[in-house]
């Protein structure tokens, strides 16, 4: 009996000793799993570039229209005027559709509006004349591009007079192309903000 109970005790021991040991070992293998994923993951899955975002400035960027005339947006606007950037490619039938509403947008708000062209150049070329831009410029930059990093597509950007992105949206209605405008500052308010800062 006195055998018997000393080893079943015994056997108890050794198993509760083994699921411990396995506990850690299965500790152990995750962590190490953890760690091989975290070095492998640049590998597989880069990091996403977010671009400049709201409440970042836009440094000055020459750009060229389809007929090659030179363009500065970003950096601080001589005449005093907010913009609004709409990035644009001619296999977008959003952005030919938005097109027009944020012309009148821009016009009632008396911002300039610039088009970002992105794609084949005789397609947006071919764009521009089947649309009456009625004036409003479209630019290829591709240094511009890439800062903003735009993902989807029409995706407007609003700079105040200083060149700072007050708010950059996905927008394709009246109501959220105006919702992205009313981010800006009011003019006088700018160019009062603007002349304390060059006064100090």
């Amino acid at each position: 009996m006195d055998l018997m109970m000393t080893a079943l005790i015994v056997s108890t021991v050794l198993l509760t000793v083994c699921v411990l040991a396995l506990s850690v070992g299965v500790f152990v293998l995750a962590r190490q799993i953890g760690v091989l994923h975290e070095r492998l993951a640049p590998i597989g899955v880069q990091p996403v570039l977010a671009g400049l975002q709201a409440g970042q400035a836009l440094p000055q960027i020459t750009a060229r229209t389809l007929e090659g005339a030179a363009v500065s947006v970003g950096g601080l606007n001589p005449s005093g005027r907010a913009m609004v950037l709409m990035f644009v490619s001619a296999d977008c039938p959003v952005c030919k559709r938005t097109l027009p509403t944020a012309r009148s947008v821009a016009k009632e708000h008396d911002l300039d509006l610039v088009l970002i062209g992105e794609g084949d150049v005789a397609a947006l070329s071919a764009m521009a004349s089947r649309n009456s831009l009625d004036g409003v410029p479209l630019l290829l930059s591709t240094e511009l591009l890439l800062l903003m990093q735009i993902e989807r597509l029409p995706t407007l950007v609003a700079l105040d007079a200083r060149g700072v992105i007050t708010a950059r949206e996905i927008a394709s209605s009246r109501r959220e192309i105006e919702a992205l405008v009313a981010t800006l500052p009011p003019v006088r308010q700018a160019l009062t903000e603007e002349s304390l800062h060059v006064a100090v």
